[in-house]
C-alpha cells in the first residue's frame, strides 16, 4: 500500500465534509477497496472510515417498506427478524454473500455503491424497485445502476440507506463462481401489485432487468412462462468461467427456479 491519511468520523456531517476533500475514498466494509489498495490499483490520499457513524446502520420498518442503513453488515441483514419476516428473499440473499468473514464485514451500502457486475445486492435493489438514499437525494434503482462499477453517485455523495418495498412474492437464486463465490449468474424475481421485476447479475457490465421475462411472468407467474422466454446470449458476457450461451441458459433456468421458490413449490 501507499501512504494515506486515515480518518474515522463519528457523524454523517463530518464524513460528508471529509468525503468532499480531494483524493478521499470512503471505507465501508472494505471488501473491494482494501484489496484494490493492496494490489496498488487504488491510491487514495485519504481513507474515510464510516464504521463509527451510528445513524448509518440498522433496519427499520416504515409502512410497507424496509429501510436498511448503508453500514448494516450482510450478516445483520441476514439475521434481522424484520427482514426475515417481511422480505425473506433479501435475508437469504444476504446470508449467501461470500463467506462468513465477508458477511461479518461487508455492508449493504458498500456493495450498492461499488456496483460490482456480479454482486448480489444490486439485483435485490433493482428487482424490488428499491430507492437509494444519499446525503443529497433519493435515487430510484432504475436510475442508480449505470454500468460496470458505475452509479449515479456524484463526487462526495454518500449512500446513507436503501429502502425496499415489500413484495407479494420474491426469490433470489444464484449460480456461484466457486473460487470467488460471486454470482456467475444470479436472478432476483419479485412479484408486486404493479407486476413482476426480474433482475440479473453476473451477466455482463452490470445488473440489468430482463423485460421479456418480466412481461411473461406478469401475465403468468409460473416456471413454465419463464421457460418459454428466449434469453439472447448476445447481450451477455463470455469469459474463462462461462460462455455467453451458458450464461443465457443459466438466466432461464435460475428464473424458473426462482419463480418456483417464490411460489413455495
Amino acid at each position: 500500500m501507499y501512504d494515506f491519511t486515515f480518518q474515522r468520523p463519528s457523524s454523517l456531517a463530518d464524513a460528508t465534509r471529509a468525503a468532499q476533500a480531494g483524493g478521499a475514498k470512503l471505507l465501508a466494509g472494505g471488501q473491494t477497496l482494501l484489496a484494490s489498495m493492496k494490489l496498488r490499483l487504488a491510491n487514495p490520499e485519504t481513507l474515510v472510515d464510516l464504521g463509527a457513524i451510528p445513524e448509518l446502520a440498522g433496519v427499520r420498518r416504515e409502512g410497507d417498506r424496509l429501510v436498511i442503513g448503508a453500514m448494516t453488515r450482510h450478516a445483520d441483514v441476514a439475521a434481522h427478524a424484520d427482514v426475515r419476516s417481511a422480505l425473506p428473499a433479501l435475508a437469504e440473499l444476504a446470508g449467501g454473500i461470500g463467506d462468513r468473514q465477508v458477511r461479518a464485514m461487508g455492508t449493504l451500502g458498500g456493495s450498492v455503491a461499488n456496483n460490482d457486475p456480479a454482486a448480489c445486492y444490486p439485483a435485490a435493489v433493482l428487482a424490488l424497485d428499491g430507492t437509494v438514499h444519499t446525503t443529497q437525494r433519493k435515487i430510484t434503482a432504475d436510475d442508480f445502476f449505470q454500468g460496470l462499477f458505475t452509479t449515479a453517485l456524484q463526487e462526495g455523495e454518500l449512500v446513507t440507506a436503501v429502502s425496499f418495498p415489500l413484495a407479494k412474492r420474491a426469490a433470489y437464486i444464484k449460480f456461484k463462481q466457486p473460487a470467488s463465490r460471486f454470482a456467475l449468474i444470479g436472478v432476483f424475481v419479485a412479484q408486486t401489485d404493479g407486476g413482476v421485476r426480474v433482475a440479473v447479475t453476473g451477466g455482463g457490465n452490470g445488473v440489468f432487468r430482463h423485460t421479456g421475462l418480466e412481461q411473461a411472468l406478469t401475465r403468468s407467474f409460473t416456471p413454465e412462462a419463464a421457460a418459454a422466454v428466449k434469453v439472447d446470449p448476445s447481450t451477455l458476457s463470455s469469459d474463462l468461467h462461462a460462455s455467453a450461451a451458458y450464461r443465457a441458459n443459466l438466466v432461464s433456468v435460475l428464473t424458473q427456479r426462482a419463480v418456483a421458490k417464490a411460489l413455495g413449490t
